[in-house]
């Protein structure tokens, strides 16, 4: 199995589905209970609420986020991460078309 694919896992059937359509995903749960959510964001600007801490991997895209306590904007592009905080807020602003990866931690 390459980075790029994950087996033997559960893939929701209904899509969460954010902003009118402008950000979506599919939520696969793992054989250990673990989940993530693969989607795509389209250009604009959200804020999301985090209940567990998260690690965002951009898969393709060019975006900026400001983290919770954060006074900057930071640069993010395909091929990076991040993490969130749980059960707190941060702001995104998508250039282009973005690919994600979200994993939900303890």
């Amino acid at each position: 199995m390459s980075e790029s694919e994950f087996a033997d896992v559960t893939v929701q059937k209904k899509a969460n589905i954010y902003f009118d359509g402008k950000v979506t995903s599919r939520t696969l749960i793992f054989a250990d209970g673990s989940m993530k959510t693969l989607g795509i964001m389209q250009p604009g600007n959200y804020e999301f609420g985090t209940e567990k801490k998260e690690l965002m991997e951009i898969t393709s895209g060019d975006l900026e986020i400001m983290l919770p306590g954060a006074d900057t904007w930071q640069p993010v592009k395909g091929g990076e991460s991040f993490e969130v905080p749980a059960e707190s807020k941060f702001s995104i602003r998508i250039q282009t078309v973005t690919d994600y990866c979200c994993s939900y931690l303890d």
